[in-house]
């Protein structure tokens, strides 16, 4: 499907200065696709896979009908768990920078009633939420939708899969019927078909195909960092694994100025493509890269379109793409022509949740790495120097000292520290800087086959094999993360879910990790080794007086 500039989407310039400060320049497939649509103020249904970009898609419209001379709630977008809420709610507060007024409050269980009661009071015009939760504010008369004119149900084969039907269906039973109805559903079994034939009036369909990367000669790992530490990660993985012929992509046209200038700083060849770049300068630029008249090409992702340089060693996200799309886009540029590949991911903070969800747009593996320390850095620059002199020693291509070195040998100086002074001569003169500390980043927890799992928010934890202290999760290997349809709600604890696990599946104690309860649902992070026999036993059996509904996050 074809992409378009968001200038070409008849936004408001609010909106466009908005879009433009979160580094986006084009818009993703699906958003070119249905952000007119909904302009328009019909009802859609969106076929796409989380990782499309989707949430700008249905967020933009949303908040350019928002009337700020009203304090009721205007939108209400229901997800599937606290976690999507929150990434949706937090990209939504940037988009509604763009309009003065909006205001969007996230609602979901585990969080205090009060802030929430709060944050209704005050006036939200959009309300990000939990079914459960949004049902619990409809009941408690804190959350009217008598003025809704927007209601967006995201993931909502999910939302399917965890029992929350009967919730949506009396939410929007609740609702205006002139409402518009947005739907978004990686896949439509036929309870979403019904609800689709029961809650829309003649929607618009639209398909994205997830873009399933098909570059098998491409290694992909990510590192998690410090938002603060990523320069000195970056050249840390680069002196590691000394890099020479490279493309580092960053999200802003400001961050690739900056990162370029600091690049240059610490001794590396770099220069820059992005929009503000003259097409008689890309070319300038292109043509020296490709002659390999500096390393790294540093670039934002529009200007990077179309670039077809060979024998790329490696592909730096320095920073996440907003969308699966464009980072199989990116990584393309190296393992081309049947040729091995690297792609470098950079992970900060909160960005895990985004590259969770570029993992499932594009079903692409990617593991995780760790950063190299300070000390296995040192070795491999001094293993690199080695081979290098040695190199020189092996050719006889150099030019001889003999008078200097029989003076310095007069003078009482070993051969040994001779040579220990010219390595530290060279060394210092490489231009390299000393290795800078790393503060630690936030621990992220890993999911299936070494995916990220996002910090959880709240909640009743149960520590697993290590309960009482240290890490749960550290001598786990790969873990997945499993939900059930109980929760608090239904007097449901930690114990209790803990001793169905082990009683139905015959699973080690050792295989269960996190145990989180919420107040419909519970999470449960497994050994990957044992997740299948788990799902197998589990699903179906009684427990508590329910029917236990088991799916894998």
């Amino acid at each position: 499907m074809e992409k378009k500039r968001f200038d070409e989407l008849n936004l408001s310039p609010g909106i466009l200065k908005a879009v433009a400060a979160m580094g986006f320049e084009e818009a993703t497939p699906i958003q070119s696709a249905t952000i007119p649509a909904l302009m328009s103020g019909k009802d859609m249904v969106g076929q796409s896979q989380t990782g499309s970009g989707k949430t700008a898609a249905f967020a933009i419209p949303a908040i350019e009908g928002i009337d700020v001379t009203s304090k009721a709630t205007q939108v209400l977008i229901l997800c599937p768990t606290r976690e999507l809420a929150l990434q949706v709610a937090e990209e939504t507060a940037k988009l509604a920078q763009g309009k003065k007024g909006v205001r969007e409050l996230p609602i979901y269980g585990g969080q205090s009633y009060e802030r929430q009661f709060r944050g209704l009071h005050q006036g939200a015009h959009i309300v990000i939420g939990t079914p459960g939760r949004v049902l619990d504010h409809l009941d408690r008369g804190s959350l009217k939708l008598d003025e809704i004119r927007t209601v967006i149900l995201d993931e909502a084969d999910r939302m399917l899969d965890m029992g929350f039907m009967d919730d949506i269906k009396s939410v929007l039973s609740r609702m205006p019927d002139s409402r518009q109805t947005v739907l978004f559903s990686a896949t439509v079994p036929p309870p979403i078909a019904k609800l689709i034939k029961s809650f829309t009036r003649d929607p618009v369909w639209v398909h994205i195909e997830s873009q399933e990367l098909t570059a098998p000669e491409i290694e992909q790992v990510w590192y998690e960092v410090d938002r603060r530490s990523k320069l000195e990660v970056l050249c840390r993985l680069i002196d590691m694994e000394d890099i020479r012929y490279g493309i580092i992509f960053c999200a802003t046209k400001m961050m690739v100025d900056d990162l370029v200038e600091h690049l240059s700083a610490r001794g590396y060849l770099a220069d820059k493509l992005h929009g503000d770049i003259s097409q008689m300068m890309r070319e300038r630029v292109m043509n020296r890269f490709r002659k390999r008249g500096f390393e790294f090409l540093v670039a934002t992702d529009v200007a990077a379109r179309g670039l077809d340089v060979k024998d790329i060693e490696v592909v730096f996200n320095y920073d996440l793409p907003n969308d699966g799309e464009d980072y199989v886009h990116r990584i393309g540029r190296t393992g081309r022509a049947g040729s091995k590949g690297k792609a470098i991911t950079l992970v900060a903070g909160r960005e895990l949740y985004r590259l969770q969800n570029i993992m499932r747009f594009t079903k692409a593996k990617i593991k995780r790495g760790r950063v190299p320390t300070v000390e296995q850095l040192e070795e491999r620059r001094a293993d690199l120097f080695f081979e290098s002199l040695r190199g020189v020693l092996d050719a006889g291509d150099f030019k001889r000292h003999d008078a200097l070195v029989d003076r310095l040998l007069e003078q009482g100086h070993s051969p040994t520290d001779i040579i220990s002074a010219l390595i530290d001569l060279a060394d210092k003169a490489s231009g390299k800087p000393v290795p800078e500390a790393i503060p630690e980043p936030q621990s992220a927890r890993e999911s299936a086959r070494g995916g990220p799992k996002p910090p959880k928010k709240g909640g009743k934890k149960l520590r697993g094999p290590s309960e009482g202290g240290g890490d749960a999760h550290a001598d786990m290997g790969p873990t997945r993360n499993i939900i059930l349809n109980v929760g608090r709600s239904q007097r449901i604890k930690a114990g209790d879910i803990l001793g169905v696990i082990l009683g139905a599946s015959k699973i080690p104690k050792e295989a269960v990790g996190y145990i989180e309860l919420g107040p419909r649902e519970s999470r449960v992070t497994l050994s990957a080794a044992h997740t299948d026999k788990a799902l197998k036993k589990l699903n179906g059996i009684k427990f508590k007086g329910h029917e236990l509904q088991v799916v894998e996050e």
